[in-house]
């Protein structure tokens, strides 16, 4: 864990300030001093130090070794072709690497991968800005060449230029496999529309596959308001409920075959969903799991998901800037060291031990991604425990019955449509748990955004869990939960009454 901590903060320093060559010398010094260090505690027999030392080193080593990779590649960046374009309009081919997301009206915003300039070869990660109406459906893994105006990324995460299509785009022949997970989602979402109600065809492949694309504007602002935006970007949770439901052949198959048989679907799900910064963390930690079962050997999650975080950085360091990545990382950290504690703790005051987990499960993530939301979007979700906690039970069966769904819609949408049918309840409860929880007046409270607010919402989670030990301090926590609850019971109450109306 030290090494990942570090891997990362000096991978991200080097991204945002350009300062990866100097910290991979600071890590190097240190990890000179940490040998001398280890070798001098050896001498005198004291093990304690001696630990620390190899740690430090291993960490100092784990440093330099990012810190060299980032500065090599942000001085590739300065001298990439298209930094000499900036302002002008150039011929391009890229592949998308992510289904477009809304950007302003007619408009859509999609991450590609570099393929050609000016008809010569080329590499690098860019943004693409480009009309709808022009470019119609992109499908991941489908090059597409146009002209565009090329311009400066306007965030540091490794992106060579922004580009401005100015006109319609030719698409290439994709990959099979492009080709595949692109006709797998779309007769699912065809599928889910011909069995279900609207607003339920429309989240049920948002929850399942991560596809946002038919997510109504209300929709949208009712989840972000009740805090369950997270149920709509395929993450650890999804991939580790589908893999659970394949190792639970176990009993049938035997360990190892159903390692075997996890790892499959493991892959074939991310291709399907698409590998996003959350889905590519949890990919590689349930692929070191599996790889544990395979050996026989004692499954951590601790080591696993500091293990996925040093491989993915090592094979994709703009992560390290991605806030999909580190709201992802810290939620699980926060649900492999905190959780199980508060859980044993609640389960000897007498609580039932289900729901002591759910409870804990839920308030645990919350607190610990509740400082980079804010910072992120200046605003707090007062009742996103509340929220997860209702649809936390939901979450399971509707991911499992989904992706058996979208596994067979192909070849027998009969089938498909019977498990879609039994999705019908669950979708209808989380939609509006999300609309309910949305409506309350209090449900979103405004706080200062960027570093002042990440670091005010985490002082203040700080202390109320330091806080939470005193007989006193959980007496006033709950008094202002009540009355804000009164409150906001009675503006709804007020609004549905129609008092004060004209």
């Amino acid at each position: 864990m030290p090494a990942a901590v570090v891997g990362w903060l000096v991978t991200a320093a080097g991204i945002q300030w350009q300062i990866g060559g100097v910290l991979a010398v600071l890590c190097a010094l240190l990890g000179v001093a940490a040998g001398a260090l280890c070798w001098y505690a050896g001498r005198l027999r004291q093990p304690g130090w001696r630990l620390m030392g190899a740690a430090l080193a291993a960490a100092s080593l784990a440093g330099a070794g990012f810190g060299w990779a980032v500065a090599l590649r942000t001085a590739s960046l300065e001298q990439h072709p298209l930094t000499a374009l900036y302002g002008t309009t150039a011929a391009v081919t890229v592949t998308p690497s992510e289904s477009p997301l809304p950007a302003g009206a007619r408009r859509v915003m999609f991450r590609a991968t570099l393929q050609r300039l000016d008809g010569g070869v080329a590499s690098g990660r860019v943004v693409v800005f480009a009309s709808g109406a022009e470019f119609g459906e992109v499908m991941v893994g489908q090059s597409m060449a146009f002209r565009a105006k090329v311009g400066r990324p306007a965030r540091r995460d490794l992106s060579v230029a922004v580009l401005t299509a100015t006109g319609a785009a030719a698409r290439g022949q994709p990959g099979p496999v492009a080709r595949a997970a692109h006709r797998v989602r779309a007769r699912f979402a065809a599928a889910a529309v011909r069995v279900l109600p609207d607003e339920q065809a429309r989240m049920l492949p948002a929850l399942v596959l991560g596809d946002t694309s038919a997510i109504s504007v209300a929709t949208g602002r009712d989840f972000r308001a009740a805090g369950l935006t997270h149920l709509m970007a395929v993450s650890g949770a999804n991939v580790t409920i589908v893999c659970g439901a394949v190792l639970f052949s176990a009993r049938l198959v035997g360990p190892r075959v159903a390692a075997v048989l996890a790892g499959i679907c493991l892959v074939a799900f991310v291709i399907v969903v698409q590998p996003t910064a959350s889905v590519l963390r949890a990919a590689v930690m349930g692929a070191i799991a599996l790889l544990g079962v395979l050996s026989a050997r004692s499954r951590q999650a601790v080591p696993s998901l500091a293990a996925s975080v040093l491989v993915l950085l090592a094979l994709a360091p703009h992560l390290a800037v991605d806030v999909g990545f580190a709201l992802s990382v810290v939620a699980t950290a926060a649900l492999v060291l905190i959780a199980p504690i508060w859980t044993a703790r609640l389960v000897a005051h007498g609580w039932p031990r289900s729901l002591a987990a759910a409870v804990c499960v839920a308030w645990a993530a919350n607190l610990v991604t509740a400082p980079l939301i804010a910072g992120i979007s200046g605003r707090l979700s007062l009742v996103s425990t509340v929220a997860n906690l209702a649809v936390a039970v939901l979450v399971a069966p509707i991911t499992v019955l989904g992706t058996a769904a979208a596994v067979v819609c192909g070849w027998w949408p009969a089938g498909a449509y019977l498990l879609i049918r039994f999705t019908g309840p669950e979708l209808w409860w989380v939609c509006h748990v999300a609309r309910w929880c949305g409506a309350i007046p209090a449900a979103v409270v405004p706080v200062p955004g960027g570093v002042a607010g990440a670091v005010g919402v985490g002082a203040a989670a700080v202390l109320v869990v330091v806080c939470w030990r005193w007989r006193w301090c959980r007496r006033v926590l709950a008094a202002s939960a009540l009355c804000l609850l009164a409150w906001s019971a009675a503006q709804v109450l007020t609004a549905w009454a129609g008092v004060g109306a004209a």
